[in-house]
């Protein structure tokens, strides 16, 4: 009688351990055919609609604006002049601007001689709300191009930036 409970017993377990290793199968399963719903779930979530910021841009004093309206872009970039040029600020105002879901492409005019360009991604920053610094970052390339009056020849610098949004306490002027 002893032996037909052990049997009992033996078998009980074996059960459970199948069990078990049955969960566990099924809970990394679950795991493997979820995350990309997941993932999609929270990359859609932090989708920006409308990236219209004013951003810190290549030097502290320098700044992009931004309006986007339903994918294109309009807006200026503020460049202040070294001391020794002069005092002024150039306005390079944006004349081509596209945002295609998050993939984002500008060109400014020329003023000197020299343009700017930015191919990149817009997402949302580490701000909680609109008015935080760093609601939105511009994430890419930033070309400073500029052409020779003499040759039209282009020369280019690339720089990799993260542009961060500015908050609202640092906008004085809005």
């Amino acid at each position: 009688m002893a032996k037909g409970k052990l049997k009992w017993a033996s078998s009980l377990y074996t059960c459970r351990v199948r069990f078990l290793e049955f969960s566990a199968c099924f809970a990394v399963l679950a795991a493997i055919l979820l995350a990309p719903i997941a993932l999609r779930s929270q990359e859609e979530s932090q989708a920006v609609d409308d990236m219209t910021a004013k951003y810190h841009f290549l030097s502290a004093d320098d700044t992009l604006e931004i309006l986007d309206e339903e994918g294109m872009l309009k807006g200026d970039i503020e460049v202040s002049q070294p001391d020794d040029e002069s005092d002024d600020v150039l306005t390079y105002d944006i004349v081509e601007g596209t945002r295609q879901k998050s993939h984002v492409k500008f060109r400014t005019n020329i003023i000197h001689g020299k343009l700017y360009r930015f191919s990149g991604t817009v997402e949302r920053g580490k701000g909680h709300e609109e008015k935080d610094p760093d609601y939105f970052r511009l994430i890419g390339d930033v070309d400073v191009v500029t052409v020779n009056p003499d040759t039209h020849k282009e020369s280019v610098q690339t720089f990799r930036v993260n542009l961060k949004s500015f908050g609202k306490s640092e906008r004085p002027d809005d």
